[in-house]
């Protein structure tokens, strides 16, 4: 009897094949791996407010493929006070700071000697007076009267042909404008330079023969208009012109109580160009002796001159003490403005 699991004599090794699918086992879900323990939460008795524990954690580093894209700027490798370039990363700039501090102190000491300049009026020259022409327009209400016009003003060779003269002062005018002192068109010629104050006096000679009225115009004109108004007098010959003689002072009680408009003889006039000032004047007879042709002090100064001005020696008078009283304008105002030792 054939018995099916009898294996046939000389038959290959045949191997049993299933009719029937197997079902695997499907393993149980892993236990989930332990994660740090939750802390827990402390409650405080009889208060709303809960705290957790303060100890710090660990934090899971995030998804590699969630993590967000950042672009950094590239890094500042220059310093900003120089081009040389440093290693990377942010230090501090004592340099900059110092140099900032530097230039704040440095204009504030330099803005204090500027203005200390122009207080003190020191400059860099080394001057350190006032200006002269400033100073000079200022004289007629500070500087002594007998300093502008001495009481006696010696004139070593300023008489014809080189004789020596002096001339002493019998008046002085009260200060004053401008509008009786000069003839209608010298004063329209003299408008542009404006007049602050005028200053007169009248001098005799030693011979009591002669009187001078000398003048100075204080102007309101700065240095350019000065030198403007000289040019023009020069160019136009303003001061030579009969129509513009200045006018004496006629002081009454003394010699020169009859020295009117008719009687002037001889006369100068001069624009200053350093100092704010007009000097001029005007001579004639004591005697009251009147003239018909008045000479200019150029003029009348010449040696060929027959003119009773030029015979009388008046132009040598004007022309001398306005150079005199010039100069003592000019030595008082080196006076006002010399830098003390």
């Amino acid at each position: 009897m054939f018995h099916p699991s009898a294996r046939r004599t000389g038959a290959p090794w045949e191997t049993p094949s299933e009719t029937t699918t197997r079902l695997r086992p499907v393993p149980a879900d892993p236990p989930a791996a332990a994660g740090p323990p939750r802390r827990p939460e402390i409650r405080l008795s009889g208060s709303a407010e809960s705290f957790t524990d303060p100890t710090p954690r660990v934090a899971e580093p995030p998804d590699p493929a969630h993590r967000p894209f950042v672009s950094l700027a590239a890094p500042d490798t220059y310093d900003n006070d120089t081009v040389q370039p440093h290693a990377g990363g942010a230090r501090p700039r004592p340099r900059l700071a110092a140099v900032v501090t530097c230039v704040v102190l440095g204009l504030g000491l330099i803005g204090g000697a500027v203005t200390g300049s122009w207080l003190s009026g020191d400059s860099a020259d080394g001057a350190g007076t006032p200006d002269a022409f400033t100073a000079s327009g200022a004289l007629w209400h500070s500087i002594p009267v007998d300093e502008l016009f001495p009481p006696t003003v010696d004139g070593e060779g300023a008489g014809p042909g080189g004789a020596d003269r002096a001339w002493t002062r019998i008046a002085v005018a009260p200060d004053s404008g401008c509008k009786d002192a000069f003839d209608p068109l010298l004063r329209k010629a003299l408008a542009p330079a404006g007049c602050l104050r005028l200053l007169r006096a009248t001098y005799t000679d030693a011979t009591r023969s002669h009187v001078t009225t000398v003048g100075l115009l204080f102007t309101k004109a700065d240095s350019a208009a000065m030198g403007t108004l000289r040019a023009r007098f020069k160019a136009q010959d303003l001061d030579r012109r009969r129509d513009l003689m200045p006018r004496p002072y006629a002081a009454q009680g003394t010699l020169a109580a009859g020295f009117g408009d008719a009687q002037r003889a001889s006369w100068t006039v001069s624009v200053l160009t350093d100092a704010p000032v007009v000097v001029y004047a005007v001579s004639g007879f004591a005697d009251g002796r009147t003239f018909t042709e008045p000479q200019p002090a150029e003029d009348a100064m010449k040696a060929d001159a027959t003119t009773p001005a030029a015979q009388g020696g008046l132009g040598h008078d004007a022309q001398g003490l306005a150079d005199r009283i010039e100069r003592s304008l000019r030595k008082t105002v080196n006076s006002a403005t010399e830098k003390p030792s």
